[in-house]
């Protein structure tokens, strides 16, 4: 009987060589082939820095309007207690004082909203009111866009756009938020 040598014997080795490349195909393909999604946060264009010290602008008290949310993520704005369904309402009211009162701003260059939040506001609360804020200028400029050109503010050309914000200008300005509790 013949003697069978180890190298007459079958290998029960699998090639994977390949196996490599197949597995860096594949990496290629999903890195390319996947979008990521990216977190978006809200789109506040923020002063330069400066290390010189910020000059006090005093404002006329009509032309404010202070929005202010406690820790209880409730809402005082110019010092009424407020719902947040009223806020847009509102802050459209002040900006635009239609009926001319006293007690509302002198023209909507002139009107500045003022957030201010607790260290203990809920998130969630200070992206609502934030939105509430936006979205009244956004319906002021939806409808002046309306009134002048009789088309949407957002298939407007650029230069028109930037008419109707220079009329209406968006100032919201955020002071640093107060101590856990603290109202004032």
């Amino acid at each position: 009987m013949p003697r069978i040598r180890s190298k007459d014997r079958l290998k029960n080795e699998v090639n994977a060589g390949s196996m490599a490349d197949i597995a860096f195909l594949l990496l290629i393909f999903f890195l390319v082939a996947t979008t990521i999604a990216q977190d978006k946060g809200l789109l506040v264009k923020l002063p330069p820095w400066s290390n010189e010290p910020v000059e006090d602008v005093k404002l006329n008290k009509r032309n404010v309007f202070s929005v202010l949310v406690n820790a209880k993520n409730q809402l005082l704005v110019r010092d009424e207690p407020t719902d947040i369904r009223d806020l847009r309402r509102r802050a459209i009211e002040f900006i635009t004082n239609p009926q001319h009162r006293e007690d509302l701003s002198v023209n909507p260059q002139k009107a500045v909203i003022s957030l201010k939040n607790d260290r203990g506001t809920n998130y969630e609360t200070y992206l609502t009111v934030y939105n509430e804020l936006l979205g009244a200028y956004n319906e002021i400029w939806e409808v002046e866009a309306q009134k002048r050109f009789g088309k949407s503010y957002q298939k407007l050309p650029k230069h028109l756009r930037k008419q109707i914000r220079k009329d209406f200008p968006m100032v919201i300005s955020e002071a640093e938020p107060t101590e856990y509790g603290e109202e004032k």
